[in-house]
């Protein structure tokens, strides 16, 4: 049975609010680690750990901003909407596996311990299978995948 399509929207919700809430807190650490750092009689000392700080934090907010655009395109899916073929916000299962069109976040679990992959909507195979009705069948990477139910 397929676990539903609001449960893996929370699972990849979830997935973001942790990627956003770890992006903030390095760069907040990052910030203080920069604060931190005391003048000394080492110029250089000072203004290279002062740079490294810098360089930390500007690592984490391309992390921060990476997590918001995951949380931009997960928003614009709507989890209740039914799907008969692969497309953005589909579940698919297929002889490959389940598979949420969504955000490619990778392997996610739902609250129910249910695995699937979450994938983006220009990951190749989403794009080999796009379109298709369950029934249908594909040849990717040189194997054969078979789509058996897409909701």
């Amino acid at each position: 049975m397929l676990p539903s399509k609001p449960a893996l929207y929370v699972a990849c919700l979830a997935y973001v609010h942790e990627r956003l809430a770890a992006a903030r807190a390095g760069m907040a650490a990052a910030q203080e680690s920069s604060n931190s750092e005391t003048k000394s009689s080492a110029g250089d000392k000072y203004e290279t750990g002062r740079a490294m700080a810098q360089q930390e934090r500007d690592r984490h907010a391309a992390q921060l901003h990476e997590a918001q655009k995951l949380l931009a395109d997960l928003q614009k899916l709507n989890p209740e909407l039914p799907c008969d073929t692969v497309r953005p916000g589909a579940l698919a299962a297929t002889s490959l596996g389940l598979f949420y069109v969504s955000i490619g976040a990778g392997r996610l679990r739902t609250a129910e311990g249910q695995e699937f992959l979450a994938v983006s909507a220009g990951a190749p195979l989403v794009q080999a299978l796009g379109g298709r009705r369950a029934g249908e069948a594909v040849v990717f990477n040189g194997k054969p995948v078979r789509v058996e139910q897409v909701e």
